[in-house]
């Protein structure tokens, strides 16, 4: 299962949520949800905002975790 690593990245960079939505252009709530939720369905759009904003390859956003691991509140 793919996890956003979006609160990381972001977080390794100094930026905290509202910065991140204010710089991306994403709203507020929608980041909150990445951030709360690193398995919450996001658009490449979104994805791809949100790595400019951070200054990063899209791909450093993402994390393929076996779904073993992935915690019982995330799971599908």
């Amino acid at each position: 299962m793919l996890r956003l690593r979006v609160k990381d990245v972001a977080q390794e960079k100094g930026m905290g949520m509202a910065k991140l939505s204010r710089l991306s252009d994403i709203s507020y709530k929608t980041i909150q949800k990445i951030w709360r939720n690193p398995y919450h369905d996001a658009s490449l759009s979104t994805l791809n905002r949100i790595a400019r904003v951070l200054e990063v390859p899209g791909t450093e956003l993402l994390e393929d975790v076996p779904d073993d691991q992935v915690p019982e509140e995330f799971r599908v």
